[in-house]
């Protein structure tokens, strides 16, 4: 009796394939939604308290207002922000993570952490 030796099949790559693709595509929607360079920034904030416009502004570096209002605005859309118009005088507007926006909390946890190591690796601080 010989040994038997099994050999993939192209059939079997086709899997691997479409759940590379299946990521691929999940990747593309979470780069489509909060890609760029100010979305992940304006979503960490929020994720640590309510902030305003000008807090926002002040605690992006480097963000324009113009910039800022359009990507809030984008963040609002798919559902990651809300928009609170309180009655004040002068009237203010508050910015705060939705349920849906904190599912997104432990991967920018993660990303965070990684970026800690990567800084400390590359630069050594």
């Amino acid at each position: 009796m010989g040994n038997t030796v099994t050999t993939k099949k192209p059939a079997d790559a086709k899997p691997s394939t479409a759940a590379c693709t299946l990521s691929m595509k999940a990747i593309q929607d979470i780069m489509d939604v909060l890609g760029g360079k100010w979305r992940i920034s304006i979503v960490t904030c929020l994720c640590f308290s309510p902030r305003r416009f000008s807090e926002l502004l002040k605690m992006v570096d480097g963000i324009s207002g113009k910039v800022l209002s359009r990507e809030l605005k984008d963040l609002e859309m798919n559902k990651l922000i809300s928009r609170t118009v309180k009655d004040t005088q002068p009237i203010t507007v508050e910015y705060a993570i939705t349920d849906y926006g904190n599912s997104f909390k432990e991967l920018i946890q993660i990303m965070a952490e990684w970026g800690v190591k990567h800084r400390k690796k590359i630069i050594g601080h």
